[in-house]
C-alpha cells in the first residue's frame, strides 16, 4: 500500500492541484490525531502547534482529503460533522446512544464477510466501511420510562 501522502500527491496532480505545505500540515495533523475529529477540532489543535492555518483551508483540505479516499465523514450527531482516518485502516464500527452521544467502537467479522459477499455479487471490489448502529444505552435506561409501575 502505498503512503498516503503519495496517494494525496497523485490525487492532487490529478486534479491539476499542488500538494502545499499547508495541506501536509494539515494531513500529517489527521494522521497525528489517529482518531475521530472535527475540523474545528483540527483547526485549534493546529493554531495550538503553531501552524498559521485558515478555517477555510482546514474546510477545502477535509474536502479533496474525502474525494481521494483518504478520510470519510461520519456523522454521529446532528451537531457537527465528523470524519476519521481511513485509507491504510483496519475498519472501525461504532454504536452510538441516541441520549447521551456516547460511542463505542466494535469489529465484527460478520460485518466483514457480509460486505465482501456484497461486493462480489455485484462484481465490486471492497476497499473498507462504515457501520454505525444508533441505539440507547443501559446506562442511560430510566426507571421512569417504563411501563410497568403497580397502582
Amino acid at each position: 500500500m502505498a503512503p498516503i501522502c503519495s496517494v494525496f500527491r497523485r490525487f492532487l496532480k490529478s486534479k491539476s492541484l499542488k500538494y502545499t505545505p499547508e495541506r501536509a500540515d494539515i494531513l500529517n495533523a489527521i494522521i497525528d490525531m489517529g482518531d475521530v475529529f472535527e475540523a474545528e477540532e483540527l483547526l485549534l489543535t493546529m493554531r495550538q502547534q503553531g501552524h498559521d492555518v485558515s478555517k477555510a483551508t482546514i474546510y477545502r483540505t477535509i474536502h479533496l482529503l474525502q474525494e481521494s479516499g483518504i478520510i470519510t465523514q461520519a456523522l454521529f450527531d446532528a451537531k457537527q460533522a465528523h470524519y476519521q482516518l481511513i485509507y491504510g485502516k483496519t475498519p472501525r464500527d461504532f454504536m452510538v446512544c441516541m441520549k447521551t452521544g456516547k460511542l463505542i467502537e466494535f469489529a465484527s467479522a460478520e460485518l466483514v464477510a457480509v460486505r465482501d459477499r456484497i461486493c462480489r455479487e455485484l462484481g465490486w471490489q471492497p476497499v473498507g466501511h462504515r457501520f454505525q448502529i444508533y441505539a440507547i444505552s443501559p446506562e442511560t435506561t430510566d426507571a421512569g420510562d417504563t411501563d410497568d409501575t403497580v397502582e
